[in-house]
């Protein structure tokens, strides 16, 4: 650091990362990031929301958080996305690239990306 306003605009980013992970959208975004998701690659995939719901400006519209165990470890990393009103959505074997998609399809796009569910996963 060189800087004050170095250090001002680190805290700045910081805050609006914290504020994506307990805010009130409509949507939420759960991440499993027990040792068996950790292992499974479930940081990359947490990070990777955290991102694109700031990039695709839908703040005040989905929450990204994390959860410990989900449950399902053969399936990690695995997401849960849950909507007013709607069945909760559980994405599984999920990687950065999957991220991006389900955000932009999805949160965004308000259709769930069903390939990628534990449905699919299944057969």
């Amino acid at each position: 650091m060189k800087s004050l306003a170095e250090l001002q605009a680190i805290r700045d980013r910081m805050k609006n990362s914290v504020a994506l992970r307990e805010g009130t959208g409509d949507i939420r975004i759960v991440v499993g990031m027990a040792t068996c998701g950790i292992a499974a690659g479930a940081r990359p995939v947490l990070n990777t929301f955290v991102e694109e719901v700031e990039k695709q400006n839908l703040v005040g519209k989905a929450t990204v958080t994390q959860t410990g165990c989900i449950g399902m470890c053969r399936f990690e990393p695995i997401v849960e996305v849950f909507e007013e009103g709607k069945d909760r959505v559980t994405y599984v074997k999920m990687d950065s690239e999957k991220a991006k998609r389900v955000v932009a399809e999805h949160i965004k796009g308000g259709r769930p990306v069903y390939e990628y569910t534990i449905g699919e996963a299944q057969k």
